[in-house]
């Protein structure tokens, strides 16, 4: 067994910076040993948090100067399929931020590809099924302590967002995380989805047409309700609420230190996903890298997950502009993901 694993990190960015510390800091069993990074000043800033770690331009550099055991991709999603290529082709393991890719047809690739090796070596980074309460909530509805789950309600409210998200992204940047945790949750996939558009916020850009509502049906007949809403202004918040047939239950609500002051209540919320979710994305890392030491490789959500997401968003997206619901059709699952 393993237990200083070498991880090449690509990406120095907001993600790749993250992830950087966390391996160094908090994650057992490994630390960063190449910083994979085109832009050199980049690559220079996240290095001093890591200062055993080499850096290079491109990862096959990495792979040919022996640098690394294992990959954490954390680039923007259109330039996955470039790096996951020469990951699987050298036999690496994998912990690639969400997407796996931007659609299915790339996804599709990457699950051909993969196959060719003994057993999967990508898992995906949807770092919700590794949050606390998201795991509470799923071990209720497979209890049946409340009775059979009906139906689930979500929010994914941000405060803003960048100039540099469009409208499609309301669909592959956000809800890509409810097309991964709501059938993880109920325990069945995602056959159809339609899009309604309620009032615009004025106070949103114009472009984005937002918020809007995912409608979602799972095969077992379960309907979801989500809420995607990007100008809230006060907070970032990201909340299920399930309804059973004997009851209900609510994630995602803010907490910390209560204030009365000045005839008000207060009460914190978070302003963005980093503490949101910050002990998801550290129990993510530690269980991928044990499972790499240890030889499982993967230990969370695999490439077929990523792919079924890849089609469910491309349903999303056309479902934004097209009115009723339009099918999730994934084919089925590969024995190799079993």
């Amino acid at each position: 067994m393993n237990t200083n694993l070498r991880v090449g990190v690509v990406g120095a960015g907001l993600m790749g910076a993250d992830h950087i510390t966390r391996i160094e800091n908090k994650i057992s069993g490994a630390h960063v040993s190449a910083i994979i990074e085109p832009d050199a000043g980049r690559a220079e800033t996240a290095a001093q948090h890591a200062p055993a770690a080499k850096t290079f331009a491109r990862l096959e550099d990495a792979i040919e100067a022996d640098a690394v055991d294992a990959v954490l991709v954390a680039v923007p999603g259109k330039f996955h399929e470039p790096v996951l290529v020469p990951a699987l082709e050298a036999g690496l393991p994998v912990m690639c931020e969400k997407p796996l890719t931007p659609d299915s047809e790339s996804s599709r690739r990457i699950l051909d590809l993969e196959q060719e090796l003994d057993r999967p070596h990508i898992q995906v980074g949807f770092m919700r099924r590794f949050d606390p309460e998201y795991k509470a909530l799923r071990e209720l509805i497979e209890s049946r302590e409340s009775g059979e789950l009906l139906m689930l309600r979500g929010v994914h409210r941000n405060p803003s967002v960048p100039d540099s998200y469009d409208r499609k992204m309301l669909i592959t940047d956000s809800v890509v995380h409810e097309f991964d945790v709501i059938p993880w949750l109920a325990g069945s996939p995602v056959v159809s989805v339609e899009v309604r558009q309620p009032r615009s916020n004025s106070l949103g850009r114009e472009d984005l047409r937002e918020p809007i509502l995912v409608i979602m049906e799972l095969a077992n007949g379960v309907l979801v309700d989500v809420e995607m809403n990007v100008s809230i202004q006060f907070g970032y918040q990201v909340g299920t609420e399930a309804v059973f047939e004997k009851g209900l239950a609510r994630i995602g609500q803010a907490s910390g230190i209560q204030q009365w002051r000045e005839g008000r209540y207060f009460l914190n919320e978070h302003a963005d996903f980093t503490t949101r979710f910050a002990e998801a994305y550290d129990v993510q890392v530690q269980k991928w890298v044990d499972a790499v030491n240890d030889g499982r490789l993967v230990d969370g959500p695999n490439a077929w997950d990523g792919y079924v997401v890849a089609v469910s968003c491309e349903a999303g997206v056309k479902a934004l502009d097209a009115a009723g619901v339009v099918p999730v059709e994934t084919g089925e699952r590969p024995s190799f993901y079993a």
